[in-house]
């Protein structure tokens, strides 16, 4: 069998628990939701999909995005919870070789934004907050890392983990761009109300960081949308869209707004990607919704 999953902290956890579970040695596909949404994905009967949305045909589905919740008939487990990795954990809890409730834990309150704003500010201090951060969002493939985080996350505790080499080098990495992410926050984030919005397209690639910082930096705003091209070719624009985790006053469905603009996710976080002719109808769109901050579900 194969596991599809995305190359965040919460995929990687769940390629992990799938891999000792199942005894998996093939390599990992790493694919982000949109290719799956699209049909770019070709899956079988022996491919499992993890924090990914459905497609029919596929042997197992793991997943606890809002928006992709579905009513055909399918083997694994669907639930909204704060990681797609707890959910594996519960379906497969007596075929574990080894205790991963620890890193479970972690890929809950990862995922769900549960952090602390000490963790937030000083994640250097806190093993898995910062390794999660050495994970990109998939606008870099670095298919041979994560498949090192994921030997790595079955067979070695969080400190040994740490001490890899190509791991304590991917944390100073993320803890320099850090430093140098707050100052382009600060410089290219606009506050409209409540909402925070830092646009990235005026910059040749968009900067990468600490997605939780700015929350830390915009205290007042309930509501944070972050636009920046895809690609060197501009041809394609992502937004994504998080509620803010110390400020809680933001009654959007984030995934519920954005499966209407070609994208989806959780009700606290969501994104989309579009082709960039799109953007000057789907932007301020976005941004009304957000602005009137209106429940969404009814």
């Amino acid at each position: 069998m194969r596991v599809i999953t995305r190359p965040d902290f919460d995929g990687l956890v769940c390629a992990a628990l799938l891999c000792d579970a199942l005894r998996i040695d093939a390599p990992v596909r790493w694919v982000e939701p949109s290719a799956v949404q699209t049909g770019l994905v070709s899956v079988t009967s022996d491919d499992i999909l993890a924090n990914l949305p459905y497609r029919p045909g596929c042997g197992l589905w793991f997943d606890h995005h809002f928006t992709n919740r579905h009513n055909q008939p399918f083997e694994g487990l669907f639930q909204i919870a704060p990681s797609a990795a707890g959910l594996i954990f519960r379906y497969y809890q007596d075929r574990f070789q080894r205790d991963y409730s620890e890193l479970v834990r972690a890929a809950d309150r990862i995922d769900a934004a549960d952090l602390s704003e000490d963790e937030v500010l000083h994640p250097e201090k806190y093993d898995f907050v910062l390794l999660s951060m050495t994970i990109t969002d998939g606008s870099e493939p670095d298919e041979p890392y994560w498949n090192h985080l994921v030997n790595l996350l079955r067979s070695h505790p969080i400190d040994q983990i740490m001490q890899a080499a190509q791991v304590r080098r991917r944390c100073r990495r993320v803890s320099d761009l850090n430093a140098v992410y707050a100052d382009y926050l600060q410089e290219y984030t606009r506050v409209k109300a409540h909402v925070a919005v830092t646009d990235f397209r005026p910059l040749p690639k968009a900067p990468v960081g600490n997605r939780f910082l700015v929350y830390s930096l915009f205290p007042e705003t309930v509501v944070h949308m972050r636009i920046f091209y895809v690609t060197p070719s501009k041809d394609t624009v992502a937004v994504s869209v998080g509620h803010s985790i110390f400020n809680r006053k933001c009654r959007v469905n984030a995934g519920l707004m954005l499966a209407s603009f070609e994208g989806g996710g959780h009700r606290g976080a969501g994104s989309c990607r579009f082709a960039a002719a799109k953007a000057d109808d789907y932007i301020p769109r976005i941004l009304d919704i957000l602005l009137k901050n209106e429940d969404n579900e009814k």
